[in-house]
């Protein structure tokens, strides 16, 4: 005989916070989030990182979800899973934490050196940037903590130098003088991806130009007034026939205020439909018209800025704008210059608009297009590389609509502007001399190498590469660029970095930043550049065995942000993709469809959620609404719901225990002969099938309904139901085996509670987490399946039957049943008990039913008729069932013909015409439900 099990007693209710603690900490502290596999077949998921100075949203709490759902379900597949856990310094969001909290003390950056300022930040990241990970620990997320990864730790610097050099040494990064989104407030250029669109309600100003000639005016409109104290040209089209004649005498105006005398250029950016078909060309200040002024011939840098780093008016190159304008903000000049153009006549008309406006989503101050020296990637060759991929399939987008969106932004890519005018981040390793010459070089003592060599070669940066010397006599002749790089630039290695590239075996993380200068102290840990060898041959290291990573899951908001980058530079550096797979999933909304702002008032915190109803149902609402393509609307009610099925769980797992079942013994299913362990053994077997099928998709919602249809309606409603009273020793060994293969399958999902009731139900060689994916080795047996379902219909129509009549459920009825098939009959002899328990019916009776009114109750190919004399009151029951109908049909087709109005559906709001259709379905169905009430009384 076999030594009993250890089992534990169940509470009786089923408390989340307390198991959720408990659990997490014995994962992690036990180092089961990446148990020792080293002959295993690796599955590599990096995590988005989270900025340091974030919290968790309800985003974030989507997003590690289903990252989480997919790492626990391959570890336990056997994979030797690896979930690359880290944070972003966040080069602009960080200082201003920092700088927020300086000016809290009445200090400011600018009262210390870069490297004192540098520290204080390092300071913060100590005591205050590690909010999210512990958050993301609630959520239940099962990373490799011990690998632990930061943007700036030095490992990751060197990486982030090493692309920089590198880059710059094959031409593909460059410092070039063009507009930028420059953010006044912050005082730094910003990405496109990071400029937010608002509608504001602004003006349309229309002047008068003069004409140098004295002949006549030109009309020109603006949106920004100020701008014009900047203005080069005037561009017309070249095909309006108006200006013809101002184009071929090569026609000027002189520039109002200012008194620049300024060319009419021909130029088909000017739609000769629009306005006066005359635009004002500002080169150094709009992004249209920097392309205008390429074309009409002004090199960048004779185009002319008339604003400083804060937006105030400063002195052109030319030095003709008034002094009274110098220092001025540039709303106060736009309201100046509306003033004295309007009076001296030159004022035409003025027209409200709302104006498309860009804002900086950091500083929230409106951007100004600003022309200024930026360090830019060349975007556009390193972008070839991942449409190749993805058109050949070496990287499947997932769902597949978002490839029109990646080819179109990628194939129009503009130069990445990479430097940020900020002192925390990666500083960019460049170093100038006083001729203007640059020295890209990995550290300075390399820079200054470069510098001798250039300068004992008479061919100043050259980017020849010598080994590094002594400075000599050359200390202090170069000067290291102030700028450090966009945040994004650097989390773009992150699929490689983090695993150790270059260097290939990683140093343990110490989890502490360094201090004083040790930004440049990394830095200054760098080698001389040498191109990347092919992962092929390298053998067992980290960096061989998961690159490529096997999946990335992220936003579709950070297609262009971080995905895209990443795939650049994954293939340029380490010649093969960064990830097989991308899934992009969309946003959480509020309920009503409406995207959540902290200005909206409906932001929902996950941690309440938490709080309220545990990680588990928070967990599951996430993966069981994640529907390819689509954004995922919050119901909490829906939320509360899952709490609900964790507990009916929790219940049907004490009812077993309490019936002496416990911990099954075997992988496989145990042997079988009762029709209803036959059946679900293959219930079981199809939704094995159905959760791989749909993980292998990344259908996350059709996964977890298999699990939760499976648990609810086939182990908890009917099963347990069925096997109530008849526990032999099959039937104990048969509902223990079903109840683990439950736990296996949705602890991807729901990772506490599973893991709770496993350690609880008997002894185990291993924990939950780093259990064995479901093998069956067994197959549907139709002829239980069939019987078991005949059951089921039976049991199930019957019951909603006397609902829709208003019988009793307990009432005990007789059914009659004339000719049966030999089937039928042999079903309803071999399961007479749990007829009689679960139906309520005292018999069926094979023989033709006595007159009089009777309800129709169908199952399989049977309809069985129970007669309904003396149990209801027939005609006050139709009286009833016919009111009801007439008022649900009533209201079905009122409801239909506001649906059938275009005014109402064209014009109503958006959320009423929903609920008129949910009203209407409602009321269908309902209608539906009473026709067949009437229709069973005869």
């Amino acid at each position: 005989m076999t030594e009993p099990m250890t089992v534990t007693a169940l509470d009786k209710t089923f408390d989340p916070a307390g198991i959720e603690a408990k659990w997490y900490a014995h994962w992690e502290e036990n180092g089961l989030f990446r148990p020792e596999r080293p002959d295993a077949t690796p599955f590599t998921i990096v995590n988005p990182p989270p900025n340091v100075t974030g919290s968790l949203h309800i985003g974030h709490a989507l997003d590690n979800t289903l990252q989480d759902v997919v790492i626990r379900y391959e570890r336990l597949r056997g994979k030797d899973a690896l979930w690359v856990v880290g944070t972003d310094h966040a080069g602009i969001a960080t200082q201003m934490v920092v700088e927020r909290q300086m000016e809290a003390r009445q200090d400011k950056r600018t009262n210390y050196t870069r490297e004192q300022f540098v520290e204080k930040v390092w300071e913060w990241k100590a005591e205050s940037g590690g909010t999210i990970t512990g958050q993301l620990r609630r959520l239940g997320c099962s990373m490799d903590w011990s690998r632990e990864q930061f943007t700036m730790d030095p490992h990751f610097t060197r990486a982030v130098v090493k692309v920089f050099v590198d880059l710059y040494n094959q031409g593909l990064i460059y410092r070039d003088k063009r507009l930028v989104n420059w953010d006044p407030k912050l005082k730094t250029a910003i990405s496109d991806l990071e400029v937010e669109t608002r509608e504001i309600n602004g003006s349309f100003w229309h002047f008068k130009y003069p004409l140098s000639d004295g002949s006549g005016h030109i009309m020109v409109a603006t949106t920004r007034p100020e701008t014009m104290l900047a203005d080069m040209a005037v561009a017309v089209n070249p095909n309006d026939e108006r200006y013809k004649p101002l184009l071929d005498r090569g026609a000027t105006v002189t520039l109002p205020i200012t008194g620049r005398e300024i060319p009419i250029v021909a130029d088909e950016h000017a739609d000769p439909e629009l306005g006066s078909g005359a635009v004002k060309i500002t080169p150094g200040h709009d992004f249209n018209d920097f392309e205008v002024g390429k074309r009409a011939g002004f090199k960048a840098a004779d185009m002319l800025n008339m604003l400083d780093a804060e937006a105030r008016v400063c002195q052109t190159a030319d030095g003709l704008i008034p002094s009274e304008f110098l220092g001025m903000d540039r709303f106060e000049a736009r309201k100046r210059v509306v003033e004295i153009l309007d009076a001296d006549g030159l004022l035409d008309k003025v027209e409200d608009r709302v104006i498309q406006t860009p804002y900086g989503d950091r500083g929230g101050v409106v951007i100004e297009p600003w022309l200024t020296d930026q360090w830019y990637v060349d975007a556009e060759k390193l972008a070839q590389a991942p449409l190749h991929a993805v058109r050949t399939g070496q990287i499947e987008i997932v769902p597949k609509s978002w490839e029109k969106t990646f080819f179109n932004w990628m194939e129009n890519i503009q130069p990445w502007c990479v430097s940020r005018q900020l002192w925390w981040g990666h500083r960019i390793p460049a170093w100038y001399a006083d001729d203007g010459s640059v020295y890209v070089a990995e550290n300075e003592e390399a820079a200054y190498a470069l510098y001798r060599h250039s300068r004992e070669s008479g061919n100043p940066s050259d980017g020849q590469e010598m080994d590094p010397r002594l400075r000599g006599n050359d200390e202090g002749k170069l000067t290291r660029d102030e700028d450090v790089l966009d945040t994004w630039f650097s989390s773009a290695l992150w699929p490689f970095a983090t695993l150790g590239w270059p260097e290939e075996d990683l140093p343990s993380p110490s989890g502490e930043g360094p201090g004083v200068g040790a930004l440049d102290q990394a830095q200054g840990m760098g080698h001389t550049p040498t191109p990347t060898p092919p992962l092929k041959g390298r053998g067992s290291t980290l960096l061989a065995r998961h690159y490529p990573n096997d999946l990335l899951i992220s936003g579709f908001d950070i297609l262009f942000f971080w995905d895209a980058r990443m795939a650049m530079q994954g293939i340029h550096f380490m010649k093969e993709v960064p990830w097989k797979r991308l899934y992009l999933h969309g946003l959480v909304r509020a309920a009503d469809g409406q995207k959540m702002s902290k200005s909206k008032g409906n932001v929902v915190d996950p941690l309440g959620l938490i709080d309220q109803y545990g990680a588990d149902a928070l967990r599951f609402f996430m993966a069981a609404m994640e529907s390819q393509g689509r954004d995922v609307k919050m119901d909490e009610k829906r939320v509360e719901g899952y709490r609900n099925f964790a507990t009916k769980l929790w219940n049907a797992a004490r009812f077993c225990q309490s019936n002496g079942i416990g911990a099954s013994r075997s992988i496989a299913a145990p042997a079988a002969t009762s029709a209803v362990n036959r059946w679900i053994i293959g219930e079981v077997v199809e939704t094995v099938a159905a959760l791989d099928k749909a993980m292998a998709d990344l259908r996350f919602d059709a996964a977890a309904n298999a699990i939760y249809h499976f648990v609810w309606n086939q182990f908890c409603d009917w099963y347990i139901e069925l096997i109530k009273g008849s526990f032999d020793d099959e039937t104990k060994a048969v509902a223990g085996w079903v109840l683990d293969q439950i736990l296996v399958m949705l602890h991807p999902f729901m990772p506490f509670v599973t893991e709770e009731l496993w350690s609880k139900l008997g002894e185990r060689p291993y924990e939950l987490i780093v259990a064995q994916w479901l093998k069956p080795e067994a197959k549907v047996d139709a002829e239980a399946k069939a019987e078991v379902e005949w059951l089921i219909a039976l049991i199930g129509n019957l019951r909603g039957a006397k609902a829709e009549l208003g019988i009793a459920p307990g009432a005990r009825l007789t059914a009659y049943l004339a000719d049966p098939s030999d089937a039928t009959r042999a079903v309803i002899g071999r399961n007479a008990a749990a007829i009689d328990r679960l139906a309520r019916l005292d018999a069926i009776r094979f023989e033709a039913a006595p007159a009089g009114p009777a309800m129709q109750v169908g199952a399989g190919d049977a309809m069985l008729a129970i007669p309904l004399e003396g149990v209801i009151d027939i005609t006050a029951e139709k009286a009833r069932l016919e009111k009801a109908l007439a008022t649900s049909l009533k209201e079905r087709d009122s409801l239909g013909k506001r649906l059938e109005n275009p005014a109402f559906v064209e014009k109503a709001k958006p959320e009423a015409v929903d609920k008129a259709r949910a009203d209407h379905a409602l009321h269908a169905a309902e209608a539906e439900r009473l026709a067949a009430a009437l229709a069973r009384l005869g």
